[in-house]
C-alpha cells in the first residue's frame, strides 16, 4: 500500500492517507491493529464497511466517484454500516478526526503524492 497527502477542498489537511486498492488490503484494513493509527486509510473501490476485529472506533467518510463526501459516520468496534449505493470509496479515520478536520458532506477530497 502507498501513502498520499489529504487535501480538503484543495487545502492540505496535514495527514497522510494509506491507499488500499487491492482486494487483500481492503479486506484486512485496520483489523487486528491494537494501536490507533496516525494516518487515514482509503478503501477503494468500496461502498460498505464493518469494524469486526477492530479494537478502536473510527470515522467513516463515504465518497462518491468525484471524491465528494456523501456520508460521515462514527463506528464503534464490531459494528456494520449498510452499503451506501452512491459511494465509490470509504476513508477511514481514527474516531474524532472528521470533526477535527471540520469535514462535512459536500466537501471535496483529493489525495496527492
Amino acid at each position: 500500500m502507498h501513502f498520499r497527502q489529504l487535501l480538503v477542498n484543495s487545502e492540505p489537511a496535514g495527514i497522510k492517507i494509506q491507499i488500499a486498492s487491492k482486494s487483500l488490503h481492503r479486506l484486512k484494513g485496520w483489523m487486528l491493529k491494537k494501536d490507533v493509527p496516525d494516518n487515514g486509510l482509503l478503501l477503494t473501490p468500496c461502498n460498505g464497511i464493518h469494524t469486526f476485529c477492530m479494537y478502536f472506533p473510527i470515522d467513516a467518510i463515504f465518497l462518491n466517484t468525484r471524491n465528494k463526501i456523501i456520508r460521515i459516520s462514527n463506528l464503534a468496534p464490531w459494528r456494520v454500516i449498510p452499503i451506501v449505493p452512491a459511494a465509490r470509496s470509504v476513508l477511514e479515520l481514527p474516531a474524532g478526526w472528521a470533526h477535527k478536520l471540520l469535514l462535512k458532506c459536500g466537501d471535496h477530497l483529493h489525495f496527492t503524492l
